[in-house]
C-alpha cells in the first residue's frame, strides 16, 4: 500500500505538536515529515535569496515594491523543491541516517515510508515545483532547470570533502539569480555577488546547524564544517558573515539602492554578529535554535530592501 496508517512518531528535531504531527491524517504524515513541512526553517532559508532578489530588482527597476506574483510563485516553488531535495536527499543518505541520533527517526529509516514510495513522492513534489517554475520567462526556466545540478551533487559531498556547507549554499543560494531574472529576462553582477553573499551565509548557518551532529559525524566518517572548524568555529563564521554582508552590500550599490536598504544589511549584521557572540558549538538545543533565527535575518534584509523600493518609487 502507498499510504500506510502507520505511525511511529515525530522526527526528532521537528518543532515539537507542529500540526503535521498533530491534525493530518497519520497515513500523510511520514509524506509531510520527509518533506520537512514540519521545519518550515528549511524552505525559509530557500526562498529569502529569491524574495531578496526580488526585491533587489524592484529597487534597480524602479518599481515600488516586488512582483506580487513572482513572490507567490517563489513560495511555492520554495515549499515544493525543499520538499523534494529532502526527499532526495533522505533516500540518498538513508544509510547514514539510521546511524544517526537525530536522523534515525526520520521517514525511512524509521520504517514510515518505502524507498519506493519515497520515489514516488520525490517525483510529485518536482512536478509541482516544475509547474511552477513554467510560469516564468524562458531564461527564467533554464535558470531554474540548471540550478537542479547542485541539488543533485550536494547529498554527496559529505562523503568526499569537508566542505558539503559549501555545495548546500551553492544549491540553497540560487534564488539570488531567479528574482532577478524573472523580473529583467538576464543577470548582471548584482545578483551574482546577491549568490556569492547567499552562500557565505548558508555555510555559516549550516555550520552552526551541523554541530548537533558532529560527535555521530565522526563516527560514520561523515564530513562538515562543523567538524573541519570545530573550536575556531567562531572566528570562520566572522568571516563568512563579514563576507556575506559585504557582497549583500555591495548587490545593493550596484543595485542603485538607497539608506533603507543599507540599514537593513546593517541590522541583519547585529542578528548575525548576535549569532556569533552567543553560541556555543557543545550545545545541541542553542545550536538548533540559533540556526532557525536566521529566518529573522531574512524578514531584517527583505524589509529593509521593501522598505527602499517603497521610498525609491516616493511612496
Amino acid at each position: 500500500m502507498f499510504f500506510s496508517t502507520k505511525d511511529t512518531g515525530p522526527v526528532a528535531d521537528a518543532v515539537k505538536r507542529h500540526w503535521v504531527d498533530t491534525k493530518l491524517p497519520a497515513a500523510l504524515r511520514p509524506y509531510a515529515r520527509l518533506a520537512r513541512w514540519e521545519r518550515p526553517i528549511g524552505w525559509w532559508l530557500l526562498l529569502w535569496p529569491c524574495w531578496w532578489s526580488a526585491a533587489l530588482a524592484a529597487i534597480a527597476a524602479g518599481n515600488s515594491f516586488p512582483n506580487i506574483w513572482h513572490l507567490f510563485l517563489f513560495f511555492a516553488g520554495a515549499v515544493a523543491m525543499r520538499g523534494a531535495g529532502c526527499t532526495y536527499n533522505d533516500i540518498v543518505d538513508v544509510n547514514i541516517d539510521a546511524q544517526v541520533e537525530r536522523t534515525r527517526s526520520r521517514p525511512i529509516p524509521a520504517g514510515q515510508v518505502s524507498r519506493t514510495q519515497a520515489k514516488v513522492f520525490l517525483v510529485v513534489q518536482a512536478l509541482i515545483g516544475l509547474l511552477v517554475l513554467l510560469q516564468f520567462n524562458t531564461f527564467s526556466i533554464v535558470l531554474g532547470i540548471v540550478s537542479l545540478v547542485p541539488v543533485a551533487i550536494y547529498p554527496f559531498m559529505k562523503r568526499i570533502t569537508n566542505w558539503p556547507q559549501l555545495f548546500l549554499g551553492f544549491a540553497f543560494s540560487w534564488g539570488a539569480f531567479m528574482g532577478w531574472a524573472a523580473e529583467f529576462g538576464s543577470l548582471s553582477l548584482a545578483p551574482v555577488l546577491l549568490y556569492l553573499g547567499g552562500i557565505c551565509w548558508t555555510i555559516g548557518y549550516d555550520t552552526i546547524y551541523a554541530h548537533q551532529d558532529k560527535e555521530d559525524d565522526a563516527l560514520v566518517g561523515v564530513k562538515s564544517t562543523a567538524r573541519l572548524f570545530g573550536t575556531r568555529t567562531k572566528p570562520a563564521l566572522i568571516a563568512l558573515y563579514g563576507l556575506a554582508t559585504l557582497f549583500f552590500a555591495s548587490a545593493a550599490v550596484l543595485a542603485d539602492a538607497g539608506p533603507a536598504a543599507f540599514a537593513g544589511i546593517l541590522a541583519g549584521m547585529v542578528h548575525l554578529g548576535w549569532q556569533i557572540v552567543v553560541l556555543d558549538i557543545d550545545d545541541g538545543d542553542q545550536c538548533l535554535k540559533l540556526f532557525r533565527s536566521n529566518g529573522t535575518y531574512g524578514w531584517i534584509l527583505f524589509a529593509g530592501f521593501v522598505a527602499d523600493a517603497l521610498i525609491g518609487a516616493g511612496l
